[in-house]
């Protein structure tokens, strides 16, 4: 394209860039796709002030730099550790699905979950070592943060204020799709609107309601390797969710693995 804008935290007076935790997402790819690249920082520092280790976007791909001043950074998505994260499931159909699903994890996996069940799911996994990665970048996600650990430069592919375990790793939403089309993303855990008996999923829109992407889920269901399982109530509205075909717009063809619902696992 003929530009590219982008935001970064720092940049040098040689228009160097450098992000902060997973401010990065696809700022970084972005940055070379334009004739001319222009960035908008919270901060310009000396040279030198960035070391080498940590320019992000070199100075070679930067036309403009542009400092925000009196600029709040807002969270879309406030969300904090709740008390009984981890506490006893019920027998509601929601956390009958949340019980089985906490099953599909095994010691030493990858998993890619949605927000919702999937997420919540990972609040019972006990025993065994689970690395959960984030499609803007993130691979060793922490629980919610606690009532003031929240970072607007910490969230997930959902928007979700999130934290980061010892040993995690941060990076650009372009590497972070070539872990997930690489196939090395062991578990995709996600919610559905429908599923076929084929294995077709629908889960990103409903026709005639407001929609902003089906974000990385056609990718997380279309990789090899990637065992895709659909956590859903087993009908919505008096309508059953489980069909010979799926009316609804996909986001992939026989890529189900396995369901869970309330009443049944297949």
């Amino acid at each position: 394209g003929d530009f590219s804008f982008i935001k970064a935290h720092k940049a040098d007076e040689a228009g160097n860039l450098t992000f902060r935790l997973s401010a990065n997402n696809f700022n970084q790819p972005m940055a070379s796709a334009g004739k001319i690249t222009i960035a908008e920082v919270e901060e310009i520092v000396p040279l030198g002030a960035i070391p080498a280790e940590d320019v992000h976007v070199p100075c070679i791909y930067v036309d403009r730099v542009i400092m925000r001043t009196g600029h709040e950074k807002r969270i879309e998505k406030l969300t904090l550790q709740k008390e009984d994260a981890g506490a006893q499931l019920s027998d509601s159909p929601k956390d009958r699905i949340i019980r089985r699903a906490a099953l599909e994890f095994t010691d030493g996996m990858f998993a890619n979950l949605g927000i919702g069940i999937p997420m919540m799911a990972a609040n019972y996994i006990s025993g065994i070592t689970v690395t959960l990665q984030s499609e803007n970048g993130i691979l060793g996600l922490g629980p919610f943060p606690r009532p003031g650990e929240q970072d607007p430069d910490l969230i997930n592919a959902g928007k979700q204020t999130v934290t980061i375990l010892p040993g995690s790793s941060l990076f650009s939403s372009d590497i972070s799709f070539g872990m997930i089309r690489g196939g090395h993303v062991d578990l995709t855990m996600l919610g559905g609107l429908q599923v076929s008996a084929n294995g077709d999923l629908a889960n990103w829109m409903i026709p005639g309601k407001m929609v902003k992407g089906m974000g990385g889920a056609m990718d997380l269901v279309g990789s090899k390797g990637t065992t895709v399982v659909v956590t859903m109530e087993h009908t919505a509205r008096g309508s059953h969710k489980i069909l010979p075909e799926c009316t609804l717009p996909l986001t992939g063809t026989r890529v189900v693995d396995k369901i869970i619902t309330e009443k049944v696992r297949v």
